[in-house]
């Protein structure tokens, strides 16, 4: 037994009163007359930057005229044949220091706060957080209302512990002074192609 399930396990055997959970039907969750304009409109909020790709771009020609000066880029994804380092290949994850551009696949995003679900399918998830910018590739059929709808849609992927984050715009932080900081602990940039049906 793990050190977690003997945690469990002795919590469990000391709890008096059990309560049922709540009955959550009635929540009236936000929605918008369309998703995507919204999800667009706060994403840019954040500090991300949104490209509609059209149908036929060269995903690896527009990521190139975007950062042109990259010389180190980052993705497992099969349709990039620019990347240099695989986080499925690297020995460690520090071995993804450096990267420029970071290249990674959301599932859904979310139009009430601009965040994308990103499940850990690459071996080091180091990427999604060490990359100076990252690109989020996102069909943009995959937009949801809210976070009530999003946790619904959650999956993860078993190869990797299951584990996933939202991700919303480039690192930032106002904890200092209140003063906006991006790009603090993470992505200095986040730029979201929205991928065509």
């Amino acid at each position: 037994m793990s050190n977690k399930d003997d945690i469990l396990k002795k919590y469990r055997a000391n709890v008096k009163e059990k309560f049922d959970m709540p009955d959550l039907s009635d929540i009236k969750a936000i929605t918008y007359p369309n998703p995507l304009v919204q999800f667009v409109k706060m994403s840019e909020m954040v500090g991300g930057q949104v490209i509609e790709v059209d149908a036929g771009r060269d995903i690896n020609v527009l990521i190139r005229e975007l950062f042109p000066e990259a010389k180190e880029i980052a993705s497992n994804l099969p349709e990039i044949t620019i990347a240099t380092r695989n986080p499925d290949t690297v020995g460690r994850a520090r071995d993804l220091n450096g990267t420029d551009v970071g290249i990674i696949r959301g599932q859904f995003g979310v139009a009430e706060n601009g965040c994308i679900w990103i499940p850990q399918t690459m071996k080091e998830k180091a990427i999604c957080f060490i990359s100076e910018n990252l690109i989020i590739l996102l069909p943009k059929s995959q937009i949801v209302n809210n976070m009530h709808e999003a946790y619904k849609r959650i999956e993860f992927d078993k190869t990797y512990d299951g584990y996933g984050t939202f991700i919303s715009g480039p690192s930032k932080t106002a904890d200092i002074a209140q003063v906006l900081v991006m790009g603090a602990q993470a992505a200095r940039s986040a730029t979201i192609l929205l991928l065509p049906e």
